[in-house]
């Protein structure tokens, strides 16, 4: 990153970024992945194919229980489909990858170390040398606003500065695929779109292709370069939507671009009836 690039974090401002290659970092082809349950085998994917670019956005909405989160397991390495192909960078994915980051729903910062070691972590599971991983750790603590907490434990931080902290552990080892599984969620208003903007900052140093998942259709089409939707369980991919909009973007002023409105519109449109057919399986079953 340049001393310009850096500069420009700081002061709050999103580096231009350039478009993604045609290239494919993620692809998955006939994905089905069953579950036992209690009751017998439960499909929570069937069908499935999805393509990200390298240095692509990409965001996936669906309705509850579509298999949002499964396709990330798949991804990661966490879980093997039963039927179908997973490939990470040209390589069919046969277990957990290094390479690959991913930030959960809840922080998982281990509580009995500080900031600053729990940012240090994956570095040292890496091998890095502790007076590097140190210096990394500190200049990513740095990057999203924590400089001044390195010594601070988790139950010292707000909910949004442990986020940071988690997305500073992941990013600091410069991971090619990012796998976040609605990591804003649990946050206030003020403070998601806030940790929204810095996540385009952040991700526009390094380019890592991302694959989100979100129920919140605002956040899918602020951060996105696509949008996929997702069906009613078994899930698969229904929609694929390109979102339009220039970047850097200004995600405080965006949502009152006309684009941005009918954008959400259209794909809203095709996701409520399948959030509609996923209420009423669940009333059905309950």
């Amino acid at each position: 990153m340049s001393a310009s690039q850096d500069a420009g974090l700081r002061n709050g401002e999103v580096p231009v970024e350039v478009r993604a290659t045609a290239e494919p970092a993620i692809a998955m082809t006939g994905i089905r992945r069953t579950f036992e349950t209690a009751r017998g085998p439960f499909t929570a994917l069937d069908g499935v194919d999805l393509v990200a670019g390298r240095g692509e956005f990409v965001s996936v909405v669906g309705p509850s229980g579509c298999g949002k989160s499964t396709l990330l397991g798949l991804v990661a390495g966490l879980a093997r489909q039963q039927a179908g192909r997973v490939e990470v960078l040209g390589r069919p994915v046969s277990g957990v990858r290094r390479d690959v980051g991913f930030i959960f729903q809840k922080d998982a910062l281990l509580p009995w170390r500080t900031a600053l070691q729990n940012v240090m972590l994956p570095l040292r599971f890496r091998g890095v040398p502790a007076g590097e991983a140190r210096e990394r750790a500190a200049a990513w603590l740095a990057r999203v606003g924590l400089g001044r907490f390195e010594s601070s434990y988790p139950h010292q931080l707000s909910g949004g500065m442990r986020k940071r902290v988690a997305i500073a552990a992941t990013l600091v080892y410069e991971p090619d695929v990012l796998l976040l599984d609605e990591p804003f969620s649990a946050l206030d208003v003020q403070t998601r779109t806030l940790m929204e903007r810095d996540l385009l900052g952040l991700w526009a140093i390094n380019r890592p292709t991302v694959l989100f998942i979100t129920h919140d259709l605002e956040e899918a089409v602020g951060l996105s370069d696509r949008v996929l939707v997702m069906s009613a369980g078994p899930g698969r991919i229904i929609g694929n939507h390109a979102i339009s909009l220039e970047r850097p973007r200004d995600l405080l002023e965006i949502r009152f671009d006309s684009r941005f409105t009918d954008l959400h519109h259209a794909i809203w449109e095709q996701l409520r009836g399948e959030v509609l057919k996923a209420g009423e399986v669940a009333g059905s079953t309950a």
